[in-house]
């Protein structure tokens, strides 16, 4: 056990060179990771704008906040998943890096099991329940079935590649998302336009797209780990870990319940906007699924940071060098000035080119570049809040940090966008999420200074 001595301090050292180093070696393959993903989900809605009109994508967008709903519990799996491997990781533990991985992907897989059988079933009950615009009802709920039945696939690559990570490899999930990526835009735009005798599937085609790019691209990553003799891969030796160790999936819960909790809060939160903002027709619901495009991108490079400034955590506590924490903070929000600082002002600059990309009526373009101008500058708030949560995270301390994020979400920006709302129309709803930000990074910070930095730090 040592002293946590973590926090920025007045007159601190820059970060040593080589800190700058791990994160930039780290950060870059994440960071194009999520560029591409990004990509693929902007282009998808391009052919659906542009072949289908702007309907389709308003149908896909419909189903946005359900799905994000669907997958928290995942992100919350990998989260504590990533945390306990780069602490075994730091210590040298293989064995213990293979028992955590295999825990973890039983329940991921249990779970989407779950979800594939009876998502399918009440996929058109949920769309309903949020008040889903008549005029694109069917076509949301036909893309929303498919999703749901993939979720065992889409919850397996997204496990595998957080679980990666947590050993400090960046690379094999970046070359694993470009299969899916590629798989995906070619198949999307055939299935759309019944190309080389495909059957034309319409809005749901970018979701048949993806099912089939998510199993190519497993198929694939099984293949390339086996090749790599990597730690994770899948072999003879290592099918004795594929099962629900209860010691593993307690400490894997503890830190990624509380994850889930601020995930799922995040997506109540959204489907809570969504229902604020079907009230005003099919085009505002479009304008919707436009701005989270853009905000998507600008927001990348911070939950990338976030990310990386967790897992280095846990690598320096699991290797006993708890000294490092403090430069590992600053050289996240020092990173996450300068990246998604330059991504939001790119963005004010060419909003309205990027938003006619995938939208064709002018009056919906007018509307989201609106928006948008709102609240993307917090974006950069996020992502210093996101650093320091993702930090404490690392020593295991989770739950003050998710219910300072829960009360944010919850408490300020939902209660916040409804009474605005009906003051100011859709930009009140919008004029919430700064709010929000900026009062959860001023809590962050007070209970990272004046309680974490006083703790002791403790392996898990």
């Amino acid at each position: 056990m040592s002293k946590n001595s973590t926090a920025p301090e007045a007159g601190a050292k820059p970060a040593p060179p080589i800190l700058w180093k791990s994160y930039l070696a780290f950060l870059a393959p994440m960071i194009l990771s999520n560029f591409l993903q990004s990509i693929s989900g902007t282009a998808n809605n391009i052919y659906l704008g542009q072949m289908l009109g702007v309907r389709a994508m308003a149908s896909v967008s419909a189903f946005f906040p359900v799905l994000f709903f669907l997958i928290a519990f995942m992100i919350g799996l990998g989260s504590g998943a990533s945390v306990l491997i780069g602490q075994a990781w730091g210590a040298k533990e293989r064995d213990r890096v293979k028992a955590i991985a295999g825990t973890t992907l039983m329940m991921g897989l249990s779970a989407g099991l779950l979800v594939a059988v009876f998502g399918g079933w009440f996929a058109d009950v949920m769309l309903r329940a949020l008040g889903t615009p008549a005029d694109i009802l069917s076509g949301s709920t036909a893309y929303a079935r498919v999703m749901l039945l993939a979720a065992p696939l889409i919850f397996t690559f997204l496990l595998t590649t957080s679980m990666l990570r947590g050993v400090g490899d960046t690379t094999t999930p970046l070359l694993t998302l470009l299969i899916a990526i590629g798989v995906s835009l070619l198949l999307t735009p055939a299935l759309i336009q019944g190309w080389l005798g495909l059957p034309k599937m319409g809005v749901a085609s970018g979701a048949y797209a993806a099912a089939i790019s998510y199993a190519i691209a497993l198929a694939w990553l099984a293949w390339y780990l086996r090749r790599k003799k990597h730690v994770l891969a899948p072999t003879a030796t290592s099918l004795q870990y594929l099962t629900i160790n209860r010691a593993l999936m307690q400490k894997v819960l503890r830190i990624g319940l509380p994850t889930v909790l601020s995930m799922t809060t995040v997506s109540i939160a959204e489907i809570a906007v969504l229902f604020l903002v079907n009230r005003y027709g099919s085009q505002a619901t479009a304008a919707y699924g436009a701005v989270n495009q853009i905000v998507s991108y600008v927001q990348f490079p911070a939950i990338s940071i976030a990310i990386t400034a967790s897992i280095l955590g846990a690598q320096a506590i699991g290797a006993g060098r708890a000294q490092t924490l403090g430069h590992i903070a600053r050289t996240g929000i020092a990173l996450n000035l300068a990246l998604t600082g330059s991504l939001v002002l790119l963005g004010y600059l060419f909003s309205r080119s990027i938003l006619g990309l995938f939208i064709t009526e002018a009056a919906v373009v007018d509307l989201a570049q609106t928006l948008l101008h709102i609240m993307l500058w917090s974006s950069v708030i996020m992502g210093m809040s996101m650093v320091l949560s993702g930090l404490m995270r690392a020593s295991g301390t989770v739950l003050a940090p998710t219910a300072i994020g829960m009360l944010a979400i919850a408490g300020i920006e939902v209660p916040l966008a409804w009474a605005l709302s009906n003051r100011y129309g859709l930009n009140g709803i919008w004029a919430a999420y700064p709010v929000a930000f900026l009062s959860m990074l001023a809590m962050q910070t007070a209970y990272y200074r004046l309680v974490w930095k006083k703790k002791p730090v403790r392996r898990l």
